[in-house]
């Protein structure tokens, strides 16, 4: 078996199945889900599943671990409206951030980990730093 990847080490504070409620503030709704964290074979990646009950939301499919090249992580993710976009992320010291530069839709997500339940929130930003609120998750372990 080979060892994991150190850099991944922290992640293991997400592995399960976590229950999601999320708000947007162009929907009135409260989309709920699950979240699955699970490490692939190996554990050198890390697969997140998210699954709406709701069509307000897409379902999606993320893949962490090293970048093709570059330092720190990446995360591929792949939804059901057929969206591809690439993120850098890391987990350090209890808090979880997620990011992508780029100028025309930049986007970054921070939240800090607790054992059973956290909160974290997307910002979106369409003109270099210009950030707005975008899309708020609350996680509660046990899905």
């Amino acid at each position: 078996m080979t060892e994991r990847d150190p850099a991944l080490e922290p992640f293991d504070a997400l592995i399960g199945t976590w229950a999601i409620e999320a708000t947007h503030p162009a929907v009135d709704a409260v989309a709920r889900g699950t979240t699955t964290f699970e490490w692939l074979e190996g554990g050198q990646f890390l697969i997140q599943r998210s699954r709406n009950d709701e069509d307000v939301f897409p379902d999606s499919l993320s893949v962490i671990g090293r970048p093709e090249a570059g330092q720190g992580l990446a995360m591929e993710y792949f939804d059901s409206r057929g969206v591809r976009r690439t993120y850098g992320i890391a987990l350090e010291d209890g808090v979880l951030r997620v990011w992508r530069d780029d100028p025309g839709f930049a986007q970054r997500f921070s939240a800090t980990l607790g054992p059973d339940a956290f909160e974290g929130l997307w910002q979106l930003a369409r003109t270099p730093g210009d950030w707005r609120d975008d899309l708020r998750v609350a996680y509660r372990r046990g899905g």
